[in-house]
Parts: C-alpha cells; sequence; structure tokens
C-alpha cells in the first residue's frame, strides 16, 4: 500500500531536470502483456531490459493518451529519468496499462495527483511469485528525476535477479 502524501509541484533545475514526485509501480517477466519482454516503443533495447546505467538505461513504461486515432505516451520515448530510491537511471520505452482502454486507466490519469511510471524489474528464468513480491516491494510514492544529469551514484544491474534490489530512499547521491 502506498504512503498518503500531498502531491507536489515538479522542481525544474537550472540544468533543466525536473524533480517529480511519482507514484513508481514494477512490472516484469510474469506481469508484462504479453509475458515476457516485448515493448512498444523500443529505443534502445529491441526488449525491455537495460543494466540502469546513464548509458545504458533500464526500460520505464508509462501512461498514454488517443488523440485522432495516434498513441501518444505520456512522456515522449527515450526520456531518461533516474530514480534515487533504485539509483539507477530509466529510459521511456514502453506503454503502461492494460484492457480496452488503457489509456484511461491509472497510469494515464495518475496516482492522489501523482505522475504514474511502471519500472521493469527483469525475472525472466526467475520466480514468478519473487519478481511479483519485488514488485510490491518498490511501489510507492518516490522521487523521480527527468532529463537527469549523468553524475548520480548507480548500482548497476536488474532490480530482481532472484533477490530484490536495495531501496536507498529519496536522498540523491552523485558519484
Amino acid at each position: 500500500m502506498p504512503s498518503v502524501t500531498t502531491p507536489s509541484t515538479p522542481v525544474v533545475s537550472s540544468a533543466g531536470e525536473v524533480r517529480i514526485s511519482a507514484y513508481t509501480t514494477a512490472y516484469g517477466w510474469p506481469d508484462n502483456t504479453p509475458a515476457g519482454n516485448a515493448i512498444s516503443n523500443p529505443v534502445i533495447h529491441s526488449g525491455a531490459g537495460g543494466t540502469g546505467t546513464f548509458a545504458d538505461p533500464i526500460t520505464m513504461a508509462v501512461g498514454h493518451s488517443i488523440i485522432n486515432g495516434n498513441d501518444i505516451l505520456d512522456y515522449p520515448a527515450g526520456t531518461k529519468f533516474y530514480v534515487p530510491n533504485l539509483r539507477r537511471y530509466f529510459i521511456v520505452e514502453d506503454t503502461c496499462g492494460d484492457g480496452n482502454s488503457p489509456q484511461n486507466g491509472p497510469c494515464h490519469t495518475g496516482y492522489q495527483g501523482h505522475v504514474w511510471v511502471d519500472l521493469w524489474i527483469g525475472g525472466q528464468g526467475l520466480s514468478s511469485s519473487g519478481t511479483l513480491a519485488c514488485e510490491d516491494t518498490v511501489t510507492d510514492i518516490h522521487t523521480i528525476i527527468e532529463n537527469p544529469a549523468s553524475t548520480y551514484a548507480v548500482v548497476p544491474g536488474p532490480v530482481y535477479n532472484g533477490s530484490c534490489a536495495q531501496q536507498f530512499g529519496e536522498t540523491v547521491v552523485t558519484q
């Protein structure tokens, strides 16, 4: 269950970074649609993946809308983010949501006034129950940084590799 917080206004730095209080959820191999690592908007990966470094960010899914018959992502494909709680970089390469009209779902409309992003955590060949438990563990309101500098501390690797990655809270640490 996510923490209850008051939505905050994004903070834009002089360097163009945008700090956002976002609802971060996670998805992996067993609950991707369809199951596996297929993505809707590949930029640097042919399937969901990445190591979490600035040069190889991990796939992220965002909400979308349908405008004049066109599927428009809430953040353009290729937009980079840094998530201090996981000390990893992410890149928009996938569409969040299921069902007949995902554009009307919570990924697009947000959660209690917060932007909603869905972070790829992996799980190929690993325990489905472990993957889903890790997803639950990282789901909460967290700071994310849009258009981040390349100098933030990174713990490279998948978020789930048989155990869930350490979480670090909201403190932003540089290398």
